[in-house]
């Protein structure tokens, strides 16, 4: 915009416009935080384990039980960026997108896997459905990326179709023209059958149009 050559008022009203039109669409992607850090609030438990919280952290644990132990989002999400941190000790773990839940317990959705070395951290498994897409990744390419028993900073970008998960900055997969479910609920995982002990924190969204 050339102010010299347009009325000084004019010039001061049309940016004020241009200002007012950026600012809520700055606002709708910045990063919110999804957990208070003092409470499940926003969350809801579904299945067997406990989910606790503890110095602000949520804790999964659970002893080879019946049924799958699901801590889901109250919220559903379409379009958006996802970060958190975790670190699994034990177990089987999972951060659910674009997911629904089917009595008892069972999460219809993208997985992206979490646990120990050589279960795929990083991957997408598609539950009740195309399982490893577009593969599990590999146990040697799995290590370049993944700390053992310490905590790991996972992002999960899904806009329309097109999913990119990094874990530690690497993109251990990515999917495109993926056909899947548009919006869901998260849903953090314990599988069933298994002796869990699984930490998440710091979960902050970016929501997009």
């Amino acid at each position: 915009m050339n102010c010299s050559i347009i009325p000084p008022i004019r010039c001061v009203l049309a940016l004020t416009a241009c200002l007012l039109v950026a600012l809520p669409a700055a606002a709708d992607q910045a990063w919110k935080p999804l957990m208070d850090g003092k409470t499940l609030a926003g969350w809801h438990p579904v299945g067997d384990g406990k989910w606790t919280v503890e110095d602000g952290v949520f804790v999964g644990r659970a002893n080879k039980e019946k049924l799958y132990g699901l801590l889901v989002s109250d919220k559903q999400f379409k379009n958006f960026t996802v970060r958190f941190k975790f670190k699994s000790l034990t177990g089987d773990s999972g951060f659910y997108i674009r997911t629904i839940i089917k009595e008892p317990e069972k999460a219809h959705g993208l997985q992206v896997q979490v646990g120990p070395p050589n279960t795929g951290s990083g991957g997408i498994y598609e539950s009740y459905g195309r399982k490893w897409i577009p593969a599990k990744p590999a146990a040697d390419f799995e290590k370049q990326y993944l700390k053992p028993n310490d905590w790991n900073e996972m992002t999960i970008a899904a806009h329309g179709d097109h999913i990119v998960v990094k874990v530690n900055g690497t993109t251990s997969t990515e999917l495109k023209n993926d056909p899947s479910r548009p919006e869901g609920h998260f849903a953090l995982q314990m599988h069933a059958g298994c002796v869990m002990e699984v930490f998440f924190k710091e979960i902050e969204i970016q929501e997009l149009p």
